[in-house]
């Protein structure tokens, strides 16, 4: 009688599977609390490479980074050949989604003050917020959180059309990102690291013709080459994981309404990073965002 072999388990199955065991080894805040510091430590180190490689350049080469370190933990090419048709157009979306967004947001950077481009950010996540209250103390919660953030990033506007442009196409991404993204995590932590490669090489394909010219003195350059596929790792694939891993166990609301917490990270990285230290009102903003989200009940437990 023939012996009868198990088929060994591939590297995606085991990637999805030992993300699904590191979801719930933590509170999914503890996994928003990683990507909100990452989340402006990567364009923080990007924007002092822009005049050696370009503002699309840096994209690229951020993109770049993350389809080649998600590539053979995910291979997305098996992710779409085996998802169905809604499946597949989500990726799609997604992953022009996350090209549009990366590029937009450093060309607002290159414009504009950080604390602006911010705080249009956020604007748009408090109608992902609002969508799912369902309570008047997360109401409460949000206008809690969004006063303390106006505070925090001392709003202003700006004589810069282009860059205003930049700025509030971003925001409008930013709120698709967290929309596509939650969908794609809605299969599991695991599933939604797979999902997220695919996305991912999607927006590869999209910026490939975009940004390869102004990235090409990066690769003469090992330094320079070293510094931003750093940069790649702190943008777009550990923060990127970590609201995956997140996104899996919390409302799309409750996640929207976290997202106030960036200014607080921004904040404490300028102070860290960059030895600007906040003033009175920035440190009233960050107490009253911390109380803000720590008011928030979660849609599902309310």
């Amino acid at each position: 009688m023939a012996n009868q072999t198990q088929a060994p388990a591939t590297s995606p199955a085991l990637a999805g599977a030992a993300f699904g065991r590191l979801s719930t080894k933590l509170p999914p805040h503890v996994w928003f609390g990683v990507s909100a510091v990452f989340h402006y430590l990567g364009p923080a180190f990007a924007v002092l490479l822009f005049p050696h490689v370009g503002v699309l350049g840096m994209a690229w080469l951020r993109i770049a980074t993350a389809a080649l370190i998600f590539m053979p933990l995910t291979r997305p090419w098996r992710t779409f050949a085996r998802a169905n048709r809604p499946t597949a157009l989500l990726l799609l979306a997604f992953g022009a989604c996350l090209a549009v967004m990366n590029c937009s947001f450093y060309l607002a950077l290159d414009r504009l003050p950080i604390s602006l481009v911010a705080a249009i950010e956020f604007v748009g996540t408090i109608g992902v917020a609002v969508i799912g209250l369902r309570s008047l103390r997360n109401l409460a919660a949000l206008a809690v959180a969004v006063i303390g953030t106006l505070l925090l990033i001392d709003v202003k506007w700006a004589d810069d059309p282009v860059g205003l442009f930049w700025a509030f196409l971003n925001g409008a991404l930013f709120v698709g990102y967290i929309v596509l993204g939650h969908r794609v995590a809605r299969s599991g932590a695991g599933d939604g690291i797979a999902g997220l490669g695919a996305a991912m090489a999607v927006a590869f394909i999209v910026v490939l013709p975009f940004g390869f010219t102004d990235a090409l003195p990066a690769f003469f350059s090992p330094p320079l080459l070293l510094a931003a596929i750093g940069v790649g790792i702190c943008s777009s694939v550990i923060p990127y994981i970590c609201d995956q891993l997140a996104m899996s166990r919390l409302p799309r609301s409750s996640f929207a309404l976290m997202l106030s917490l960036l200014p607080v990270t921004a904040t404490l990285i300028g102070v860290v990073v960059l030895h600007q230290i906040p003033s009175l009102t920035d440190c009233l903003g960050i107490a009253l965002v911390v109380a803000g989200v720590a008011f928030h009940k979660p849609a599902s437990a309310n």
